[in-house]
């Protein structure tokens, strides 16, 4: 985590709002779902995000590295190798994300 980074932003007062502002994004709370499961490769993430072009991918992996939710770890080997996984301030949004795949159970069984 880019601690300087991290500690430096303005977080909103409304704690709501500051969750929102680290994963309120489509493709953010997917790669949360998809790392939840495990480390993955950038490809492994695309094909498990869906249809989300390599250039927004890079830049909200990014993004939450730089809050400090996604770890990246660079392999030296050729060709070069690159996993992504969860800090444990990722992790520990997994009640959040298990609660958003409830209430989504629920409510596609309303209209089923």
């Amino acid at each position: 985590m880019n601690e300087k980074n991290f500690k430096q932003r303005e977080w909103p007062a409304c704690p709501v709002e500051t969750t929102l502002s680290l994963i309120g994004d489509k493709w953010k709370v997917l790669i949360l779902r998809e790392l939840l499961g495990g480390t993955r490769r950038f490809g492994e993430l695309q094909r498990g995000v869906g249809r989300v072009s390599q250039k927004v991918l890079t830049s909200q992996l990014r993004a939450m590295e730089a809050d400090g939710l996604v770890r990246r770890e660079v392999f030296a080997e050729v060709p070069p190798r690159v996993e992504y996984s969860l800090t444990p301030l990722g992790e520990s949004l997994a009640p959040v994300i298990a609660a958003l795949k409830s209430w989504g159970e629920s409510f596609k069984a309303q209209f089923a």
